[in-house]
């Protein structure tokens, strides 16, 4: 039994150093805590929007009149809209929100 017992807190131990040394360890979710929204929007959104929000490349919105709510612009950057690339699965989550909250600012 007492073999049984250490080797059980053994394993307890070494789950418990697993779970310490993973954490923090998501690269993703690191990479995108540090999300500039503004590095977003100059890397994909600017083209279309230009640097301003106003530039209506493809059929896009002026994003410095947009009556948007942040709920709403960011439906619509994960979902896309005609033209717009859907940036749901190429953006985190974070990201998304880091360039919809910069949007927010272009008014």
């Amino acid at each position: 039994q007492f073999e049984i017992l250490k080797l059980l807190t053994g394993l307890h131990c070494a789950i418990l150093a697993l779970i310490i040394a993973c954490a923090g360890k998501d690269t993703k979710a690191n990479a995108t805590d540090s999300a500039n929204g503004e590095q977003v929007y100059k890397k994909y959104c600017v083209i279309c929007h230009g640097q301003d929000g106003k530039l209506g490349l493809n059929g896009s919105k002026d994003i410095s009149v947009s009556l948007l709510t942040m709920d709403e612009r960011i439906a619509l950057i994960k979902h896309g809209k005609n033209a717009m690339t859907p940036f749901d699965g190429i953006l985190s989550e974070q990201e998304i929100k880091a360039v919809a909250s910069y949007t927010m600012q272009m008014k």
